[in-house]
C-alpha cells in the first residue's frame, strides 16, 4: 500500500479530534488530561503514518491508540481521579421501575433484537450505540467504557477508582439496563 499523503493524513486526523476528545473526556473527567491523551494519540499517529494500514477505519485505529493513552493516564493519575457523585437520577434504581414476575423474570419479554452480530457490524448501529453511551450518567458511562471498551478487568477498575466489587457490579448493571432501554427505543423499535 502506498504511504498516505501527509497533508491528507493530517486533515483526516484533525477531523477525528472532536470524537476522540469526547471519548477521552468521558473516561478521564478532566479536560486537561483528555487534551493530553488526544494530543499524544494524534502525535503517535503522525509519527508513524505507515502503521495505519487501512485494515480498519481511521477512527477505529485512533481509538485503539487512545485506549492505551487513557489507561496510561489513569494509572499515572490514579490518586487524582475523582468520580462525580452524580445527581439523584443517577442513584435511582431502574429495577424499581421494571415489572417483574414473582419468579424474578421480566413480566414482558424483551424486544426481538434480530441478529446482533450483523447489527454490531452496522455503522448506523454503532452510531446509535455511541449516542446511547454518551447519554449514560457520567459515572456509569465511564465505568461501562472502562470495562467494555478499554477491556479493563473488574479488579483493575476497582483498584484504580477505589470501588468495591459490589458497587462496580451495581453501577455496570444499571448502565447496561439504561443502554438496553436506549437501544430498544432508538434502534430496535425503529426497525
Amino acid at each position: 500500500m502506498p504511504p498516505p499523503n501527509p497533508s491528507d493524513f493530517e486533515q483526516q486526523l484533525v477531523a477525528q479530534r472532536g470524537y476522540l476528545m469526547r471519548f477521552a473526556r468521558l473516561q478521564l473527567r478532566n479536560d486537561a488530561w483528555a487534551e493530553d491523551a488526544v494530543s499524544e494519540t494524534l502525535l503517535a499517529a503522525l509519527a508513524k503514518p505507515l502503521a495505519f494500514e487501512a485494515r480498519s477505519q481511521l477512527k477505529t485505529w485512533l481509538v485503539g491508540i487512545l485506549k492505551h493513552k487513557i489507561i496510561d493516564a489513569l494509572r499515572q493519575r490514579q490518586r487524582e481521579v475523582t468520580l462525580d457523585s452524580g445527581s439523584d437520577d443517577d442513584r435511582a434504581d431502574p429495577l424499581d421501575q421494571m415489572p417483574f414476575r414473582i419468579d424474578g423474570h421480566f413480566a414482558e419479554k424483551p424486544a426481538d433484537w434480530g441478529n446482533p452480530e450483523q447489527d454490531l457490524r452496522s455503522r448506523q448501529f454503532m452510531a446509535v450505540m455511541d449516542a446511547c453511551t454518551q447519554k449514560l450518567p457520567p459515572v456509569q458511562g465511564r465505568l461501562f467504557l472502562m470495562r467494555e471498551w478499554l477491556e479493563m478487568s473488574s479488579e483493575e477498575i476497582c483498584k484504580e477508582l477505589a470501588l468495591t466489587p459490589t458497587n462496580l457490579y451495581v453501577l455496570l448493571h444499571r448502565a447496561r439496563l439504561r443502554l438496553r432501554e436506549c437501544l430498544e427505543l432508538n434502534w430496535f423499535a425503529a426497525r
